[in-house]
């Protein structure tokens, strides 16, 4: 299974990034090979829809899973219309979070927040 993980640094350490669809870097896991892939986030910079861009990187990225601390609505029915599970992640580090989550014990995001619009817009 491959599960992702918006990150601050391209290593296991990093803290998980707060932001989703602003967090500089996406770490691609593979739970079954343990194999670690680190993808720039081209959604980072823009000006809107950045969360919408991300998850879209994310289901490219055949990702079954996405571990992450909060999620916008957008963003979330990119994930899931693509039949991704979104698990809400720990405080911890992301090899922290990896483990939680195959050891079973991070619970699906329920609280998903409106996003974040430019002002004015609809």
């Amino acid at each position: 299974m491959i599960i992702a993980i918006p990150v601050d640094q391209k290593t296991l350490e990093s803290n998980v990034y707060m932001s989703f669809g602003r967090a500089p870097y996406f770490l691609i896991y593979d739970v079954e090979t343990k194999e670690s892939t680190f993808i720039d986030n081209s959604a980072a910079a823009s000006t809107g829809g950045a969360g919408i861009k991300a998850a879209q990187t994310i289901v490219d990225n055949k990702a079954a899973a996405l571990l992450t601390p909060r999620l916008g609505a957008n963003a979330a029915g990119v994930l899931k219309s693509a039949e991704i599970k979104i698990y809400k992640t720990t405080a911890a580090s992301a090899k922290d979070n990896i483990d939680a989550f195959v050891a079973g014990k991070l619970s699906l995001l329920d609280e998903i927040h409106a996003g974040f619009r430019e002002r004015g817009s609809n």
